[in-house]
């Protein structure tokens, strides 16, 4: 399985040397870092290339990593049913870029990127609507974002006097705000084994 996945990375990284940055095969599976920019152009010739044949989008996600200058990983994960194997796509994005949509090679991407762009706040350009897909639109900020509150911004609920959806700042108290994260228990009124805490 090993070896086919590396002919493949081989084989892929020759005929786009203009799109694939680098290649490897870690846990079996294929990984191919590739350039933003061609992403339409290398997702046609995934899609085409008799070697390949990856027909089939799978998912579309991305990775928040804070600490980097290319802070975002973009992630395709392709299937050929042709050839039996998956791919998996990667392209690393600084907070200010743009990547192009591959809704014109792939209309499956459509929600696929507007989910990436509602939790990450990545823009996908040339998407035909980009919106916000899971989250209201009225929602202040991007949720997967590592730098997003884990309480977020505001809480909403049913307000039965006023008969509708009301918005209201987080009001959390203080002893919501402190853990330690020592004991997956914590705060229960008993103890169970391996709870670090537990009182001897």
């Amino acid at each position: 399985m090993d070896e086919s996945l590396k002919e493949l990375g081989a084989l892929i990284a020759a005929k786009r040397p203009d799109c694939v940055i680098g290649w490897e095969v870690a846990h079996r599976e294929l990984n191919i870092d590739a350039a933003p920019a061609a992403i339409v152009a290398f997702t046609e010739f995934l899609r085409s290339d008799a070697g390949c044949r990856f027909s089939s989008l799978v998912d579309i996600t991305a990775v928040d990593h804070p600490e980097r200058e290319a802070r975002f990983v973009v992630v395709y994960h392709f299937l050929s049913m042709y050839q039996n194997q998956r791919i998996r796509i990667r392209c690393a994005l600084r907070e200010d870029e743009m990547i192009p949509s591959i809704v014109s090679v792939h209309p499956s991407a459509n929600w696929f990127e507007r989910e990436v762009f509602d939790m990450f706040g990545i823009i996908f350009s040339g998407h035909p609507d980009l919106r916000r897909l899971l989250t209201d639109y009225g929602f202040r900020g991007h949720p997967l974002r590592k730098d997003f509150p884990t309480t977020g911004y505001t809480e909403v609920r049913y307000d039965e006097a006023q008969k509708r959806v009301v918005y209201e700042p987080v009001n959390l108290v203080q002893e919501f705000r402190q853990f330690d994260f020592m004991s997956p228990w914590e705060g229960a009124d008993y103890i169970l084994p391996g709870d670090e805490k537990a009182k001897a």
